[in-house]
């Protein structure tokens, strides 16, 4: 029990502190195209789209706002973790909300992250993943 009340308090502690990305509660994102196993030709557009939030270009840090990453077979990134920079996370720091991506044949997921200014995601509850084949 009194490791249970110590974990709680320093909970609170780290979000009052502002250790971890803010969100705002009923923020969300989609995909607004492709949809959930699509079968696709390369090269083919993605869309992304937020809610609750404001897209914003990296650095800038406005509360409740932050831009897309695009995850290519890789899952969701945790709270207040830096999104990395390879071929599988694609940064979009400039705010944009849509890309003409390019893939080999096979089947793929795709997964969408939100982060804030500094690319520190704002974890699962950002996120969302689809399946997609290209042909």
């Amino acid at each position: 029990m009194k490791s249970r009340f110590f974990s709680v308090l320093f909970s609170i502690a780290v979000l009052s502190a502002g250790l971890l990305p803010q969100m705002a509660h009923a923020a969300s994102v989609s995909f607004k195209q492709p949809a959930d196993g699509a079968v696709v030709s390369s090269p083919f557009i993605v869309e992304f789209d937020v809610s609750g939030m404001e897209v914003k270009p990296a650095g800038d840090k406005t509360l409740d706002s932050g831009h897309h990453h695009l995850l290519i077979n890789e899952d969701s990134i945790p709270a207040g973790q830096p999104i990395p920079v390879d071929e599988k996370h694609i940064h979009f720091g400039k705010g944009q909300t849509e890309t003409q991506l390019t893939l080999p044949p096979g089947q793929y997921k795709l997964t969408m992250q939100f982060a804030d200014g500094t690319h520190h995601s704002y974890g699962p509850e950002l996120s969302k993943s689809i399946n997609v084949t290209v042909k």
